[in-house]
């Protein structure tokens, strides 16, 4: 039975993995299949071939935006941004989330942004209790003027799903940061703690390996 054991909990180690991650793949394959709906029907490469051909959508999206990337990447390409923000801007509702959305994708995925680039230590949810949190930026000045502290922004994400948490503002002083990578941090929350990152598995000098 112990054996049995064993050989279940192994077999559902490979399997569960490679079953989660090709739903995972296969929900972004038909998602991004279903912008070709947006074709006419005339031009849609099912209509067209008679059959359907999974992934040709994530293909055409990557191909748009690559072209879209190019575009905008010349003069004449961020004097048509400008343009067409500055119509949106006039939009009331569209001008604040057009803006917001913008500013975080900035911050993500500038070579110059903080946010996300650091996994800290808090005291969380009360003193005592730490839990790993990620550096999002510094603290807004009337803020810190109004508190007498130097703040930083940190977001505090939930298990197993990090994408939703609490936005936290902390005096920098009651913060640790960590070596820990980011993807590190995020595979220790979504696993709760069952993934270690190998550099917080570091064998302590004079101990032993545990035995049965």
């Amino acid at each position: 039975m112990g054996n049995l054991r064993r050989y279940l909990v192994a077999g559902i180690l490979v399997w569960v993995p490679l079953g989660v991650t090709f739903l995972v793949v296969k929900a972004l394959v038909d998602l991004m299949d279903r912008t070709l709906v947006l074709l006419p029907r005339a031009y849609q490469p099912e209509y067209l071939l008679g059959f359907k051909i999974p992934g040709l959508g994530v293909a055409l999206t990557f191909m748009v935006v690559i072209i879209t990337g190019m575009i905008v990447a010349n003069l004449f390409g961020r004097r048509l941004v400008r343009l067409w923000e500055g119509i949106l801007a006039r939009i009331p509702l569209v001008r604040s989330i057009y803006s917001g959305v913008k500013q975080v994708l900035e911050t993500l995925f500038t070579s110059g942004g903080k946010s996300f680039r650091k996994v800290v230590l808090i005291e969380y949810p009360r003193r005592g209790l730490w839990t790993l949190a990620f550096l999002t930026g510094d603290g807004a000045e009337e803020i810190q003027d109004k508190t007498g502290r130097e703040l930083v922004n940190i977001f505090v994400p939930t298990t197993p799903n990090p994408t939703s948490g609490f936005f936290l503002m902390v005096p920098r002083d009651e913060t640790m940061e960590l070596d820990m990578s980011v993807d590190a941090g995020l595979k220790l929350i979504v696993s709760a703690g069952v993934v270690m990152p190998p550099s917080l598995n570091r064998e302590i000098p004079g101990s032993s390996p545990a035995r049965n």
